[in-house]
């Protein structure tokens, strides 16, 4: 498996955890974030992620900023993304259950880093349940 992780400046010190967790458990992972503290403007981040999901390059997203909701907001604004905020372990399960979410995104600024690995634990190892969830996942799309 190969993630992509991305980030702002308000994710460096998460981001870099993370990828430790990830190449703990064999993941390959790319690196799309900031390196920085130095301001950033997150949408240039999402967007290098979302593109990669999109295209196959890697298969599942990892999204991390302030709030979480300028990149989420950024990255469901394209079509192959399902782009799922989590602050807790079992919204993390739950954007995998139900929307099967190809990237997770955290609020770094709003958990400690112990819930943030727990929640990308939980999404990485719960299942999608397809079935009613797949049928409101094929209404998204706008026509």
């Amino acid at each position: 498996m190969k993630i992509g992780i991305c980030n702002d400046h308000a994710g460096v010190d998460f981001k870099e955890k993370i990828i430790r967790l990830l190449k703990a458990r064999g993941i390959e992972v790319v690196n799309f974030g900031t390196d920085t503290l130095a301001s950033v403007d997150y949408p240039d981040y999402a967007h290098a992620l979302a593109s990669a999901v999109e295209s196959g390059k890697v298969d599942l997203g990892i999204a991390i900023c302030g709030t979480g909701n300028g990149m989420a907001i950024t990255l469901n604004k394209h079509a192959g993304i399902r782009a799922g905020l989590a602050w807790a372990k079992e919204i993390g399960a739950l954007v995998k259950a139900h929307n099967n979410a190809n990237v997770l995104v955290l609020p770094a600024r709003f958990i400690p880093y112990r819930t943030a690995s727990l929640i990308v634990r939980t999404w990485l190892d719960t299942p999608f349940e397809g079935g009613r969830h797949q049928k409101r996942i094929d209404k998204i799309p706008c026509k």
